[in-house]
């Protein structure tokens, strides 16, 4: 697999059941959809969105904090998805809450200022996503400091 082409593939086990095969050796994971169309065994499509985002912006901090020699472990983040219909009354995913926490204290870290102002760009997922989804992004530190 190919990082420029990554592949993901996806057999429908029952209903809307699917096991999603990552390759690598990887153990498949199991994607439903919630009652009363499947039967909530496995994330939705749209938690797997959350999580991508979310991930990749937790990476793109990390990444960015230790490119400075920094330490801010352990970073947590939750994602909330906004759904609602949209102009032809189909169900969308409307916007993405990203609320990202440092786990230490904002003044244990040097450069922070300049990381807040870059590390989103650096997010391959979040960066893409935010092309169609608004995406609303906020960093605290590990005392609850609003920091972006």
């Amino acid at each position: 697999m190919s990082e420029s082409r990554p592949r993901v593939v996806l057999r429908q086990q029952q209903d809307f059941q699917f096991a999603i095969d990552f390759g690598n050796g990887q153990p498949p994971l199991v994607g439903d959809e919630n009652p009363p169309l499947g039967q909530g065994r496995g994330p939705t499509p749209v938690q797997l969105l959350a999580a991508a985002v979310g991930n990749c912006l937790s990476d793109s901090l990390l990444f960015a904090l230790r490119k400075f020699k920094q330490t801010p472990e352990p970073i947590s983040c939750e994602v909330t998805a906004e759904i609602g219909r949209n102009a032809d009354n189909r169900l969308r995913v409307l916007g993405l809450d990203v609320a990202l926490t440092l786990g230490v204290p904002a003044a244990s870290l040097q450069h922070l200022d300049r990381v807040l102002e870059q590390f989103e760009a650096f997010c391959t997922v979040g960066a893409s996503v935010a092309q169609g989804i608004p995406l609303h992004v906020s960093v605290r530190d590990a005392n609850g400091q609003q920091l972006k």
